[in-house]
């Protein structure tokens, strides 16, 4: 226990001192810059420097490689698009007739025949407004 205090004691002891001896300096007007340079830390100013360094190079080189990748890109999908077009022009000649260049399809017999009624309600109503147009 009394270990314990007298190492307490001694260290505000020490604690007072250091305070005292800037509480002097003040006083005096002699307050000089101490630089405690740890050996494990480097200097702010050169930590700075080297992280701008090397945000340019590598913002330089990621920029390269950027517009080295989108022209790659876009040469890849010109080539592609040209390929699948050829592919797509061999199967619509394969896929045509000679005549007319599209293959013709049948209409299904339920248009057909809706188509036919259209045109014959069509003829009736053109009949219908001639005879009002003679009355």
């Amino acid at each position: 226990m009394y270990l314990l205090l007298i190492s307490f004691f001694i260290s505000l002891l020490g604690i007072i001192i250091m305070i005292g001896r800037k509480l002097a300096l003040q006083g005096e007007a002699q307050i000089a810059p101490a630089e405690h340079i740890h050996p494990f830390v480097p200097d702010i100013q050169k930590i700075k420097f080297l992280i701008n360094r090397n945000i340019k190079k590598y913002g330089y080189l990621s920029l390269v490689l950027i517009i080295r990748s989108y022209i790659k890109l876009t040469k890849l999908v010109k080539v592609n698009y040209e390929t699948t077009k050829d592919k797509i022009k061999q199967k619509l000649i394969k896929n045509t007739n000679s005549e007319n260049g599209m293959k013709k399809q049948e209409v299904s017999g339920f248009l057909k025949m809706i188509s036919e009624y259209k045109d014959k309600i069509g003829h009736i109503k053109h009949k219908i407004k001639k005879e009002e147009e003679v009355l």
